[in-house]
């Protein structure tokens, strides 16, 4: 008679297949039924990485003409090689190192000053006991950034002229003697994009950290309390090391896109009275691309600056790693 062994696992010990061990096309139907049931996010999420794919990674492939001479009559792949000679031209630009100084000048003050001044904002406003004034002064911040420049470098071309409120204010309080024409002096314009940029995202800038800042747990403030912590020690010893890694990232990003400097803005208060101090980066592109048709050269000066653009991420990330254990890799 012959001995059927028996399958059935002992006490203690589990199934002799597991059930978490699927076959290739279990895993695939349980894939698919995940897609179903979550089609509708799913839908959304693929059509944000077709505008993805469609406008950020195919026109990599437009960077080659920093190698070539191109002409918008012939095609890219007709466009004759030149080699490296855009870039060679580029830094032998006799308006580059005012390029460079502007750019830089008005980015770092705007780190410096713009970075901290949304962190300082949220955690007041975190402080507000009253409802309705706090929804109020989030109205009154957010307000700016939903404005395009068009419209705000209007506001301010209004503002700043020489019959406008800011001159008018300014000569009934007997500061100046005479009206001042400020978008015609060049020494003010680093001032007015640096004001006007904080002024238009202080309180949109403000969101991510206010969102941080609404995950701290209660259980830290009320021990803080116990300890006899005041207010400006609980957002000094809790909320900022609570928010630490927010505010990481963040600078990581502010730090990579150092070379941009708001091209909208510029474009629309700049003028030939201050060129010395508006000329950036990105109007030099869109100078030399747009306005004069030299297509290859203002890719190569884009290339260049996405190369120092990696590069800046990748020290930034790097540092914030070691110093906070924080980094986006």
């Amino acid at each position: 008679m012959e001995n059927k062994r028996s399958t059935k696992p002992g006490p203690g010990i589990g199934p002799l297949i597991p059930a978490t061990i699927e076959t290739g096309s279990g895993r695939k139907n349980s894939l698919w039924k995940r897609f179903v049931a979550q089609r509708h996010l799913q839908t959304m999420a693929l059509l944000g990485v077709a505008w993805m794919v469609i406008f950020n990674y195919i026109p990599i492939y437009g960077l080659i003409i920093s190698f070539k001479e191109y002409n918008i009559v012939k095609s890219i792949a007709e466009a004759p090689w030149v080699g490296l000679e855009h870039f060679r031209e580029l830094f032998a630009d006799d308006d580059l190192p005012n390029v460079i100084r502007n750019t830089l000048g008005i980015s770092l003050i705007k780190l410096l000053i713009g970075f901290p001044l949304p962190i300082i904002f949220a955690l007041f406003l975190n402080e507000v006991r009253s409802i309705r004034y706090k929804k109020a002064i989030q109205t009154i911040s957010y307000l700016p950034h939903f404005l395009s420049w068009v419209v705000l470098g209007g506001i301010l071309a209004t503002w700043l002229a020489d019959v406008g409120i800011i001159n008018n204010i300014l000569l009934a309080l007997n500061l100046i003697d005479q009206p001042i024409t400020y978008l015609a002096e060049p020494s003010y314009f680093w001032t007015i994009i640096i004001t006007s940029d904080i002024w238009k995202e202080l309180g949109w800038s403000a969101i991510i950290y206010l969102a941080a800042i609404a995950g701290v747990s209660p259980e830290m403030y009320e021990a803080a309390t116990i300890d006899g912590a005041g207010r400006f020690q609980k957002m000094w010893f809790v909320t900022l090391p609570a928010i630490r890694a927010t505010i990481s990232i963040l600078f990581v990003l502010a730090v990579s896109g150092v070379l941009n400097s708001n091209f909208d803005q510029i474009l629309v208060l700049r003028n030939s009275l201050n060129d010395s101090t508006s000329n950036v980066i990105d109007y030099y592109i869109y100078q030399t691309g747009i306005i004069s048709n030299r297509f290859s050269y203002s890719a190569a000066v884009t290339l260049v600056k996405a190369v120092i653009a990696l590069i800046l991420l990748l020290i930034a990330n790097q540092v914030s790693k070691k110093i906070n254990d924080t980094s986006l890799f």
